[in-house]
């Protein structure tokens, strides 16, 4: 058993990414809100920022049938809902990177769009 737990320790601590900094609280109002924009393919999305709490804050994607309710920690002006990435990129803008796998496939590529913020 011993083995075992030494093995996957050692797998764990070789493959889980270490990001360098500290979590540091951010400005609530550069976030808060509903975030929209549309992929290429024409596809919209939205994004809602609440109850933002230091790094700490609630987040729902929706995006023609899929919706996601996460709570994330913001660092570097980002954070992760699932498969999606938020990244800040101004003042009332945001670039969003999403993982998309083609069913008919199984091939995956980087969907990249851009959101602005309802103000």
């Amino acid at each position: 058993m011993a083995d075992v737990l030494s093995i996957l320790s050692t797998a764990y601590k070789t493959t889980v990414p270490v990001t360098a900094g500290k979590y540091v609280a951010v400005d609530p109002e550069t976030y808060k809100g509903s975030w929209e924009g549309k992929y290429a393919n024409g596809k919209k999305f939205e994004i809602a920022i609440s109850q933002i709490d230091g790094f700490r804050a609630q987040v729902k994607y929706k995006s023609e049938g899929t919706v996601k309710y996460q709570q994330v920690l913001i660092k570097d002006n980002a954070f992760r809902v699932g498969d999606t990435k938020f990244q800040l990129n101004g003042d009332n803008k945001a670039i969003i990177k999403t993982v998309v796998t083609d069913a008919a496939t199984g091939s995956t590529y980087l969907d990249t769009a851009y959101a602005t913020r309802d103000t």
